[in-house]
């Protein structure tokens, strides 16, 4: 999670990418954003409930489109189906789903929106003929900036907080394929399916200028497999 600069309050993000998120993919967006809104620190005499900060669970959405709208960005927080009365909870799910970009991607950067600026960033990223693009995106969008500086500067404690959360969501995720599979007995070759695509996901992340460190607590391979890619 970035650092504060100034008097910018930092909230809790997670952010991922999903290449060919399941059908539990929404349940799962909810309970990762739960564990990340309970793991604040409220303990102690002078905390209360008013020192929960907003809570962003982020899932970008990369191959494939996922809700049946044109919309890219989702944007879930609770509230009552029948009264549409918003409970105004700090607890934030937004999904981008990046196969749905195209039509913004051309849009001069100072009519864009902040999703739309994060949704392009994130799908042209490595466009090179999107260079010139990506660049205007991160001098006008400050969030952007902060989240490449974080990439480079991320610290030990947040590599451990990340290797942390990414054991638990790979022993659910791998549970959940799992049984997946077996139930439409396909779970033959599951294992090395699974192992294949956190390969791809880490070359993608090298070729974006990740650190090992990084790459390894977001796919759990070795230094040793990450190097030799």
């Amino acid at each position: 999670m970035p650092s504060a600069k100034g008097h910018i309050t930092v909230k809790p993000v997670n952010v991922e990418m999903a290449f060919n998120p399941s059908a539990h993919e929404p349940v799962r967006l909810e309970y990762h954003a739960a564990r990340l809104f309970v793991g604040q620190n409220i303990h102690g005499e002078d905390k209360t409930y008013d020192d929960l900060k907003e809570t962003y669970q982020i899932a970008i959405l990369a191959k494939m489109k996922f809700f049946p709208d044109e919309n890219f960005a989702h944007n879930f927080l609770y509230y009552d189906p029948d009264t549409h009365i918003s409970l105004g909870g700090r607890t934030r799910i937004i999904t981008v789903e990046l196969v749905k970009t195209g039509p913004v991607a051309d849009k001069p950067v100072e009519e864009m929106t902040n999703a739309e600026l994060w949704a392009v960033f994130f799908q042209y990223l490595t466009d090179e003929e999107k260079r010139g693009k990506i660049i205007q995106i991160i001098n006008r969008e400050e969030g952007i900036a902060m989240a490449l500086e974080t990439l480079v500067n991320i610290t030990q404690d947040e590599i451990e907080y990340a290797r942390m959360s990414n054991l638990i969501k790979s022993q659910l995720d791998w549970n959940t394929a799992l049984f997946e599979a077996r139930s439409e007995g396909r779970d033959e070759g599951l294992r090395e399916g699974l192992n294949q695509a956190s390969l791809d996901i880490a070359r993608k992340m090298k070729e974006m200028g990740f650190l090992a460190e990084q790459i390894q607590a977001a796919t759990g391979l070795s230094t040793e497999t990450i190097i030799q890619l």
